[in-house]
């Protein structure tokens, strides 16, 4: 099943560039640049190469740095969403663990025993398939 996905999705991606026609650029008398697949009458357009294959990662990697070091303000804020954003993934998984964690002790076990205002006792199976059916929302809203 992947290898069809992964196949079908490399042919998409290529017959665009196959199909991909003339893109045509130019700036009207107002200075705006419009881009159309048809030339603009009575002006001179310069055709636009849609063909040209995206940068190499070495070249990408290479431009980092110095974007980085053209704005160092923005490279510490881009540093702190990545840190955060990595922060909110964990506690995302470790939910997610201790989610599917309850989910297979309260299928697996009928005698549920829970601690509510410091007085321990037994779900009923109303309850525990109550529980049951939350335990599942929540990984299927947090956790897929």
């Amino acid at each position: 099943m992947r290898r069809m996905i992964l196949t079908s999705s490399l042919l998409l991606a290529l017959s665009a560039s196959a199909m991909a026609g003339q893109v045509y650029k130019w700036v009207d008398a107002q200075g705006g640049t419009h881009f159309s697949g048809q030339p603009p009458q009575g002006q001179q357009a310069t055709t636009i190469n849609t063909a040209t294959p995206p940068p190499k990662a070495a070249e990408t990697e290479a431009a980092a740095p110095f974007e980085s070091a053209a704005d160092p303000q923005q490279a510490a804020i881009d540093e702190k969403v990545k840190r955060e954003v990595a922060i909110q993934e964990a506690e995302r998984k470790k939910y997610c663990q201790s989610m599917r964690t309850n989910l297979a002790q309260l299928e697996n076990n009928p005698r549920v025993r829970v601690e509510v205002d410091g007085e321990v006792r037994r779900l009923s199976e109303e309850q525990r398939q109550q529980r049951i059916s939350e335990a599942k929302q929540a990984i299927v809203k947090n956790c897929t």
